[in-house]
């Protein structure tokens, strides 16, 4: 029986942990949820996003998902516990997976701000890389602009200008990307950054880690997603996420609701 992962963000944003999977593994049998009633996380206390985070993952349990992939950083830093206290198989996260992918010794951290505040990215380098200089930076503004679905609007380039300064000054050699919405950013942040800046995209890790569950990497033969083992469930407006994840994932999946306990 092949395995069922389930994978939750709040928004579009995991999409891009779930586009890396697919990219690496083929066709995989999946539950991609959304909780776009409640979108974004970035800017909730840690005692709701803990109650959310075990809404979600029991959720997913109760469809009898074999592995979690917490496909939202801001779960991930402050409620990863919750989540494997809550599941029936292993959880999988992106802070410990980005933190292997750190090469340099000054590095830059771009995400939400109650991930930021949370410090978690900072502890998770040092302690992988002791000695290394880690500078974390909120970017409230980036999840609600993405989630309207215009990536070429003037205040994503104003408010990347400004979340990028302190991480230029700084003289970071690397920047993760610490919201999994951020790397539909990545055109533009490249556009704005010397080329020698590294961005990390912990997806890519996430994607690795899931070889121990997956089997051995099956990448794609085509530039085309294959999307036949993939179930698209939010929590609320199915047509609009549909029409905003056409473009990440090549095709309009169909989407259905769901209601979570709250």
């Amino acid at each position: 029986m092949k395995p069922l992962l389930g994978l939750f963000d709040s928004g579009l944003g995991g999409l891009t942990v779930l586009r890396r999977v697919l990219e690496r593994h083929g066709a995989v049998n999946c539950i991609y949820l959304g909780d776009t009633a409640r979108v974004p996380y970035g800017g909730r206390d840690v005692e709701e996003l803990r109650r959310i985070a075990a809404e979600v993952v029991g959720w997913l349990r109760d469809e009898q998902v074999s592995t979690v992939v917490m496909a939202c950083n801001t779960t991930n830093a402050l409620a990863k516990d919750v989540a494997e206290a809550n599941a029936e198989g292993p959880v999988i996260g992106l802070i410990e997976a980005a933190s292997s992918m750190v090469r340099t010794s000054r590095v830059g951290v771009l995400a939400t701000a109650a991930t930021a505040a949370s410090g978690v990215y900072r502890r998770c380098i040092e302690l992988k890389r002791p000695g290394t200089l880690v500078v974390e930076q909120a970017c409230p503004s980036f999840v609600p602009l993405i989630e309207r679905g215009d990536l070429a609007c003037s205040e994503l380039r104003e408010a990347a200008e400004t979340y990028l300064a302190p991480l230029l000054e700084a003289s970071v050699q690397s920047i993760v990307l610490g919201c999994t919405h951020y790397p539909l950013l990545a055109a533009l942040l490249k556009e704005l950054l010397p080329e020698n800046v590294e961005l990390i995209d912990p997806a890519l890790g996430v994607a690795r880690e899931l070889d121990a569950v997956l089997g051995t990497p099956q990448p794609l033969s085509s530039g085309r997603l294959a999307l036949g083992g993939c179930r698209f469930c939010v929590t609320a407006d199915a047509d609009c996420f549909a029409d905003r994840a056409a473009p990440w994932l090549g095709e309009r999946p169909r989407v259905s609701e769901v209601l979570l306990r709250s």
